[in-house]
């Protein structure tokens, strides 16, 4: 017979541990039985947790991003009430990280870079290419994405680059584009894309200061390693 939460020491259930010692010390099963309030007959809501954690252990917590309703409804357990609740909480916490990152106004180096662009790119599953439109004083006026899909030179053009850095009267601009794989590597079609429009900036005199490609967690700066030319 499965152990019901109600049926553990106070100190132990999960909402009075968060309320008591904060939600860092409660495990990910912990944080999601809180969501799921309740469980069933023959399942406490740790266990119907640690189901939907055993669906996504390949990718981890990220992995709750890309699950739709209708996935997370096929575990037993769990209602359309419930699968609403995940995932409204999932994107709670996007557009907090994304808001957190949009507090960067001025650029200082790669590092600033890409903590403003990741949390919008980092649970995406296709190539997004974009720009960041800067100000003489390196203070960001803009964000534009260009173009969806892997990166080739048919894909992002010059003239859709330039387009947006005209629009924002921007006086330079750094690139972006996200790896789904993870590894922000660069291919030889990146590197091919980005001398591409290196030039064209030095033709419009709006120069390109960088090319940051993101991956998990990380980041890759083609300027740093020295391949803006």
């Amino acid at each position: 017979m499965a152990t019901m939460v109600r049926d553990l020491p106070m100190e132990e259930r999960p909402r009075e541990k968060l309320l008591s010692y904060g939600a860092g010390c409660l495990s990910d099963a912990e944080l999601l039985a809180i969501l799921l309030r309740t469980g069933t007959q023959d399942a406490s809501a740790i266990t119907i947790a640690d189901q939907v954690l055993a669906r996504i252990k390949e990718t981890g917590l990220t992995g709750l991003v890309h699950l739709g309703p209708a996935e997370i409804m096929d575990i037993h357990g769990i209602s359309r009430a419930k699968a609403a609740t995940i995932i409204a909480a999932v994107e709670l916490g996007h557009r907090l990280s994304v808001r957190q990152a949009a507090k960067i106004e001025v650029i200082h180096g790669p590092e600033d870079a890409a903590n403003f662009a990741m949390p919008r790119f980092r649970f995406e599953q296709r190539e997004h290419f974009a720009v960041m439109l800067l100000n003489t004083k390196n203070h960001i006026l803009g964000f534009s994405e260009v173009s969806v899909g892997s990166l080739s030179a048919s894909v992002v053009h010059p003239r859709e680059v330039f387009q947006a850095a005209i629009r924002f009267a921007a006086a330079s601009m750094i690139l972006f584009h996200n790896h789904p794989s993870g590894d922000p590597s660069p291919s030889r079609e990146d590197i091919a894309v980005t001398q591409r429009l290196v030039k064209a900036g030095r033709i419009m005199d709006i120069p390109v200061l960088d090319h940051i490609i993101l991956g998990e967690n990380r980041f890759l700066s083609l300027k740093e390693r020295g391949m803006l030319v």
